[in-house]
């Protein structure tokens, strides 16, 4: 991977850690991102923190917080969103090009949400997106009809429905191998 690919990091926040949202998959996904993210400081390469605030009121609330695992160094971009997209009325992609960043591995929560969301937008828009499947997760989701759906299972089809249309789903080990 070239000097330029950057390491998007997309709402990986507090929020997520309420025990309301249900049982999760990938629960060493934080670590994960975190491995990631410290081999991108190390070589230098960009890093994009992407933080969801949907109710600019509740800005302040300490569950829109970056987990601590991740947290941002001062000299880090964030991009805050409010809705799905990244990219939707944000500066990502005016950053993106400004700094001439073509490839972007996507790391976050939630697979099948925010994280799948950019991931196609950002194929669309001529960048090459790499998901990592072992940094991202989701939660249990009880369908239309009443039928639950593990997030295992939901994972598992976000990345399918994502995979060599939208972006190439890698793993943790393989992208630190390609950083060598």
């Amino acid at each position: 991977m070239s000097a330029n690919t950057a390491l998007l990091l997309i709402d990986v926040q507090n929020y997520f850690d309420d025990p309301n949202h249900g049982r999760r998959n990938n629960p060493n996904a934080e670590e994960n991102m975190a491995l990631l993210l410290n081999k991108w400081r190390e070589s230098n390469r960009p890093v994009i923190h992407v933080q969801h605030i949907s109710n600019p009121a509740l800005a302040h609330h300490p569950g829109r917080d970056i987990k601590e695992i991740v947290s941002p160094l001062p000299e880090e971009s964030i991009i805050v969103k409010n809705v799905n997209s990244a990219f939707i009325g944000t500066k990502l992609e005016t950053y993106l090009r400004e700094y001439e960043i073509e490839t972007l591995v996507i790391v976050g929560l939630t697979t099948d949400h925010c994280v799948s969301t950019t991931t196609r937008m950002a194929k669309n828009l001529g960048f090459t997106p790499f998901i990592v499947s072992d940094a991202t997760a989701t939660f249990d989701r009880v369908s239309f009809d009443g039928k639950l759906y593990g997030a295992e299972e939901i994972h598992n089809l976000a990345l399918v429905s994502l995979h060599e249309e939208f972006a190439t789903v890698i793993d943790t080990k393989s992208v630190l191998e390609l950083l060598d």
